[in-house]
């Protein structure tokens, strides 16, 4: 097979197919709710692999993608016309808003800078006592840490010029609500390994308990995904519902607690609007009022009509998995990575780009 010589274990990845297509006996939706993931189903060829039972469904867990378009605007505004260092992960710099993206106010003279790490940003901050700097602090629980470590940081020093615009969001009420829509048909669920990693598996069984449905918290590699796929497929087969760990190497059942201690020392969960979707209710952080003269939203006043989403974009429907980007009417034409409608197309985690970049390896 063309891909599978190109695994880090050819032989393993064989063995993991031969066994799910032996072990499959009826059509089963398993959604991956990582965008990584899909990147990785996507790019080596997996999804053509597999048997025709089993369909992949490409979920919500695209941090960047599921930003809210009022905050994206909000994060333009500051930078045109507050005046800030806007400082961001990548990832963020081409996400359309109403009227533009980062980027593009950057071409228009904002100072919007691309960093690794928010304790840059904080560095930033030290160095340009006279500027307000703003981090746009996105992610799910994976980068929570490191962004309330700069808070936590910044308020150590006394830099009262360092502010984060906080868009997090959590896992668990995303997987609860695809499991409460309607239009959603899920079997099962691979879980996102970097998200365990910090929060632990604890917060699935209570999902796993009630809508009866298999959770397999899974790496990125080839080889993870092939055996959560397999270790999904045994559950469904023999009809059980429980939480298993395939990415045992990194993930432990209580997570990071000292990761954990971090995030909560600067964060409490809170409602949170999803891009294309819908508010899920405590399923985001915000900053605690502790805090709050490091939270760009209670820190800079921004009066800004909420705009409304592009019609042509179905990217809510893409990320509950109820459509997949090449049903978009406009994937491709109207909708490329140079000109995006929507985040999944130009996210390095979104099913849109997944499916544009690698479009020779799946059908359409």
């Amino acid at each position: 097979m063309k891909y599978l010589e190109e695994y880090r274990d050819p032989k393993l990845a064989r063995q993991y197919l031969d066994e799910i297509k032996k072990t499959v006996t009826r059509p089963w939706s398993i959604m991956e709710v990582c965008g990584g993931q899909t990147h990785s189903l996507v790019k080596n060829g997996i999804l053509e692999m597999l048997p025709g039972e089993i369909t992949m469904v490409h979920g919500p867990g695209c941090p960047v993608c599921v930003t809210p378009l009022h905050l994206i605007d909000k994060a333009v505004h500051l930078a045109l016309h507050e005046g800030v260092i806007l400082c961001s992960f990548g990832d963020m710099i081409r996400v359309p808003g109403s009227e533009m993206s980062l980027l593009e106010a950057k071409a228009a003279g904002a100072d919007v800078r691309v960093l690794y790490s928010p304790l840059e940003a904080v560095k930033i901050a030290a160095e340009n006592p006279d500027r307000q700097v703003v981090f746009f602090a996105v992610g799910f629980e994976t980068t929570a840490p490191a962004n309330a470590l700069s808070v936590i940081d910044a308020a150590r020093r006394g830099l009262d010029n360092y502010a984060i615009l906080a868009s997090h969001v959590l896992v668990p009420p995303a997987i609860e609500a695809i499991m409460e829509d309607e239009e959603s048909n899920i079997d099962g669920f691979l879980a996102a390994g970097h998200v365990c990693t910090i929060m632990g598996t604890f917060e699935y069984y209570p999902l796993v308990e009630r809508f009866k449905v298999p959770i397999v918290v899974t790496g990125f590699e080839p080889l993870d995904i092939l055996q959560g796929i397999l270790m999904v497929v045994r559950q469904l087969e023999q009809g059980r519902a429980e939480v298993e760990n395939q990415y045992a190497r990194i993930v432990r059942e209580e997570g990071n607690p000292e990761a954990q201690k971090m995030i909560f020392e600067v964060f409490e969960v809170t409602d949170r609007l999803w891009r294309g979707m819908e508010i899920i209710p405590m399923s985001g952080y915000r900053v605690k009022n502790k805090y709050a003269a490091f939270d760009a939203t209670r820190k800079f006043t921004v009066d800004l009509e909420e705009a409304e989403e592009n019609q042509r974009c179905i990217a809510g429907e893409i990320m509950k998995g109820i459509k997949k980007p090449y049903e978009c009417p406009e994937f491709g034409k109207g909708c490329k990575p140079t000109n995006p409608l929507g985040a999944p197309m130009v996210s390095s985690e979104g099913a849109c780009a997944a499916y544009f970049h690698y479009a020779g390896m799946v059908e359409q």
